[in-house]
């Protein structure tokens, strides 16, 4: 089980709100480094550990500033995401860039900034070499296939775009040595949200052996593997959460058995936790501006969908506190939606809630990754307000809400 907290209260909340209007999400930040300072901790066994935040689960210079100051880089896949690593002052190999299907400026901009670029398909090699020039060190993403079976969210390799086969791999590490680079490393991603321990065990297994195949085979040594991210979070108060020293652990005992006997150590493990590290800490912050009793009951919102896609993506579940109310009973079945001309556009649907009245503030939890950064302008809609909430109780905002001269400001007529 775990506990859905808050980390403020109702008059909290209201002072916040006097000067923010609704709708907003709003981060923690004691919590968010608390979170990652465990997380590093965890695998301090491995000399060279990295974790790459997924710029993606929250892209603001803010967060990756804050993340950066406890020894994290980047995991970027688009030139944006280059920048805003740039401005929260990340760059060099403190970048991941992993991308694909990848325009020529984005690789540039990677390699202006000595990103690692991690390329995801073979015909990548000879686009960067003929183009930029092949920098020093260089990963290659692996689709394993058949031989791993993905989860609900990313799908099965076999049906993902993303990626080198095993046969590919080992013939583009032999095109990149005879092209030049020196260093190498390798990364996978097979699965979005996975709250099984064993499957990252079973992915730093698989990398492990790709190691020791690809030196045995062309000898070649390995820098590093990336397992990169999925790990999931307790969305639902009756899930447990990952156990991470658990999972390190298991991870070390194999690292003893296959790497080091190998003579491949040291052999440098990284990471790419982007929902894990900031998912649980962000909320958003709503109020409930109409009810409507049909064939069911609705309680609406002044935020939607475009402040939070997930639940109408994937059916995705987030938590639902109504301020004042967390010890009343939860009597009451609603449907709790936005304003979008889509039927899709609810944040629950047959959510047993305490009775919601009209003004009461609604805060749906564990935002702070695919929250915002999923947002869009459909109905012409504007995007919300980022504030960060400081260990003292204090609020700065990260970034301000959309205007309309925000969403015109493109237009040419």
């Amino acid at each position: 089980m775990t506990e859905k907290k808050l980390p403020f209260n109702k008059d909290q909340i209201e002072a916040i709100i006097k000067k923010y209007p609704t709708p907003f999400h709003i981060y923690d930040e004691a919590a968010i480094v608390k979170n990652v300072q465990k997380f590093i901790k965890a695998f301090s066994w491995n000399e060279g550990f990295k974790e790459y935040y997924a710029v993606k689960a929250c892209p603001n210079p803010s967060i990756l500033k804050l993340l950066r100051e406890q020894g994290c880089g980047t995991d970027c896949s688009s030139l944006p995401e280059l920048v805003l690593s740039d401005m929260a002052g990340i760059t060099g190999e403190n970048i991941m860039f992993s991308s694909n299907e990848t325009p020529l400026p984005e690789y540039v901009k990677a390699k202006e900034l000595g990103a690692i670029i991690n390329i995801d398909d073979i015909t990548h090699v000879d686009f960067i070499h003929k183009n930029i020039g092949l920098p020093e060190l260089v990963s290659f993403r692996y689709n394993p296939g058949p031989e791993r079976t993905g989860n609900a969210i990313i799908g099965n390799p076999v049906e993902a775009k993303y990626g080198l086969t095993k046969e590919q791999l080992f013939t583009g590490y032999k095109m990149l040595a005879e092209r030049g680079v020196k260093r190498f490393g390798l990364h996978t991603m097979v699965a979005s949200n996975e709250l099984n321990p064993e499957f990252f065990v079973e992915t730093a297994r698989s990398l492990f052996q790709l190691a020791r195949d690809i030196h045995n085979k062309l000898g070649i040594k390995l820098e590093f593997v990336n397992m990169s991210g999925g790990f999931g979070i307790p969305y639902k108060p009756e899930q447990t959460a990952l156990d991470i020293d658990y999972i390190s652990g298991k991870i070390k005992a194999l690292y003893d058995e296959m790497i080091v006997p190998a003579g491949l150590h040291p052999l440098k493990l990284f990471t790419e936790c982007g929902r894990l590290i900031t998912g649980p800490y962000g909320y958003l912050v709503t109020t409930a501006i109409h009810e409507k009793h049909i064939y069911k009951d609705y309680i609406g919102l002044d935020a939607c969908m475009a402040n939070l896609m997930r639940p109408a993506l994937y059916g995705a579940y987030h938590h639902i506190t109504v301020m004042g109310k967390e010890n009343e009973p939860c009597d009451h079945k609603y449907d709790v939606v936005g304003s979008l001309c889509e039927n899709n556009d609810k944040f629950a649907i047959d959510r047993m809630l305490p009775k919601i009245d009209i003004g009461d503030r609604i805060v749906i939890h564990d935002t702070g990754a695919h929250g915002y950064s999923m947002g869009f302008n459909y109905n012409a809609k504007l995007r919300s307000a980022e504030l960060l909430l400081h260990a003292d109780g204090s609020v700065d905002m990260i970034r301000r809400a959309e205007t309309i001269d925000d969403y015109l400001a493109t237009l040419k007529f």
